[in-house]
């Protein structure tokens, strides 16, 4: 019995380390303090420049968000601070029809993974989020974050 015990746990921890691995390669979480996001509020991330990546936005937000989708603007840097892309872009949180949440989540709270359109992220060092939704507290986003995935 002992044996078997043992041999469990080994294929349990070694199943787990092996889902763990996957192909991310870097991701982070910026949460919002009020679980509001306000509009003079920047988002920023570091990143591990390589190539063959995707890069992609995760909003984590709840049922207290008013409106159907997130404007937004990023902007990416180089190691010296100079902005060389920016771009703003808009992703659907809740279905226009049926007023469902779009992203995954259970309860009252939801994230919404969307890619970025970025070709290569080998020259850029930083990435950062702007709201660009016109009102000055966006309530009910919780978090902002940023993943990298190989391609």
């Amino acid at each position: 019995m002992t044996r078997f015990f043992y041999g469990f746990c080994l294929a349990i921890t070694l199943s787990l380390l092996h889902a763990c691995s996957g192909d991310r390669v870097y991701e982070a979480y910026h949460g919002m303090e009020k679980q509001s996001w306000h509009i003079n509020d920047t988002v920023s991330f570091d990143l591990n420049p390589q190539e063959h990546t995707i890069g992609l936005i995760a909003v984590k937000y709840n049922i207290d968000y008013a409106y159907r989708n997130l404007y937004f603007k990023y902007f990416l840097s180089d190691s010296a601070g100079n902005t060389l892309e920016s771009q703003l872009l808009n992703i659907r949180l809740f279905d226009s029809k049926e007023g469902k949440p779009t992203g995954k989540g259970f309860g009252s709270t939801f994230t919404r993974m969307d890619t970025l359109p970025i070709e290569s992220q080998k020259q850029y060092h930083k990435i950062e989020f702007v709201q660009y939704m016109r009102v000055d507290d966006l309530e009910g986003i919780e978090a902002i974050g940023f993943k990298q995935v190989k391609k």
